[in-house]
C-alpha cells in the first residue's frame, strides 16, 4: 500500500523526469511503459514541469493508445513550476486547481490518483495549500494529495493544517541515496523514493542532460564512483549489477512502498526490474 491508505501499487514505478520528451524518442518512452506494463508495474509518474507538460503529454498518448484499463494503473504528477508568469507557479489555490486542470488535459485523463506538491513554497499559508488538495480531490480530479522533496521539518508544518482527518496528506517523495547518509527522522516516514542510482553515477548513465554529466563529472560524483569501488564486490556476491543492488536497498529499507526507476533503453529498465529478484 501507498503509506497509510488503501491505494495498491507495484514496489517499483516507471519515472518520466528528463527521459520523456527528452533523453528519449516517443516510440522508446512506448516500449518502456508497454516493458514496465506487462511486467507487473502499475505505478507511472510525472510532473508539470518535465519537458515543459510534454512528459504528461506523451504519457497519457500511450495510455490513450494502449487502451490500458484506467482502474489498473496508478498515475501520479507534481504541481509547482507550470509556466513563466507569476500566476502559473507554487502552491496558491488558484496554480494548484489550474495546474491540475491543465495537466490533466495533456494527459487526457479525468483524474490522476495522486498529486504532488513539487516543492514548498513560502509564499503560500499552509492552510491554503491544504485545503487547494482537498479541493482537488473532492471534485474528482486526484485521489490523494502528497508532498515531494519537502524536508522532515516542512512537512511537520502541515500538522497543524490537518485537524480534519479528511485533510491528511498520503506520501512524501524523498531523495534517497545508496552514497549518501541517511537519518530517519521519527515523525516522518519516506513513502516513495526517487533517485535510487544517484542520478546516472552508479548506471553510468551516458545519454543526458549537461547538468546531470557536470554532477558526474563534478568533484561530489567523483567522490561517489570512488565508493562505488567497494560496492562491487558485495554486487558481485549477490550475484547482481549495481543497479540492481540500489533499487533494492531501496526496497528494502522500512516505510518505502515503491522505487521509481529512470530508464533510458529497455534493456536498462529489464535490468532494474530484476532487482526484485
Amino acid at each position: 500500500n501507498l503509506g497509510k491508505s488503501g491505494l495498491r501499487v507495484s514496489c517499483l514505478g516507471l519515472g518520466t523526469w528528463v527521459t520523456f520528451g527528452g533523453q528519449i524518442s516517443d516510440e522508446v518512452a512506448e516500449q518502456l511503459m508497454t516493458i514496465a506494463y506487462e511486467s507487473g508495474v502499475n505505478l507511472f509518474d510525472t510532473a508539470e514541469v518535465y519537458a515543459a507538460g510534454k512528459a504528461e503529454v506523451i504519457l497519457g498518448n500511450i495510455i490513450k493508445k494502449k487502451n490500458w484499463r484506467r482502474s489498473s494503473l496508478v498515475i501520479t504528477t507534481k504541481l509547482y513550476w507550470g509556466g513563466k508568469a507569476e500566476t502559473e507557479r507554487g502552491l496558491s489555490r488558484k496554480h494548484i486547481i489550474e495546474g491540475l486542470k491543465a495537466s490533466l488535459q495533456r494527459l487526457q485523463l479525468e483524474y490522476v490518483d495522486v498529486v504532488f506538491a513539487n516543492r514548498p513554497d513560502n509564499n503560500t499559508p499552509m492552510e491554503e495549500i491544504v485545503r487547494a488538495m482537498t479541493h482537488v480531490i473532492n471534485q474528482g480530479m486526484a485521489m490523494y494529495w502528497g508532498t515531494s522533496r519537502w524536508s522532515a521539518m516542512e512537512i511537520m508544518v502541515i500538522f497543524p493544517s490537518l485537524q480534519n482527518p479528511w485533510l491528511k496528506q498520503l506520501s512524501a517523495d524523498a531523495d534517497f541515496f545508496i552514497l549518501s547518509e541517511f537519518t530517519c527522522h521519527p515523525y516522518i516516514i519516506w513513502e516513495r523514493n526517487i533517485f535510487p542510482q544517484d542520478m546516472g553515477v552508479i548506471s553510468g548513465a551516458k545519454r543526458c542532460s549537461l547538468w546531470l554529466k557536470e554532477k558526474i563529472v563534478s568533484e561530489e560524483g567523483r567522490k561517489q564512483q570512488t565508493k562505488l569501488k567497494d560496492l562491487f564486490p558485495i554486487a558481485e556476491r549477490l550475484g547482481c549489477t549495481l543497479p540492481q543492488l540500489a533499487v533494492a536497498w531501496c526496497l528494502r529499507n522500512e516505510g518505502v512502498s515503491s522505487v521509481l526507476l529512470g530508464c533510458s533503453n529497455p534493456q536498462q529498465l529489464i535490468e532494474n526490474l530484476g532487482a526484485i529478484q
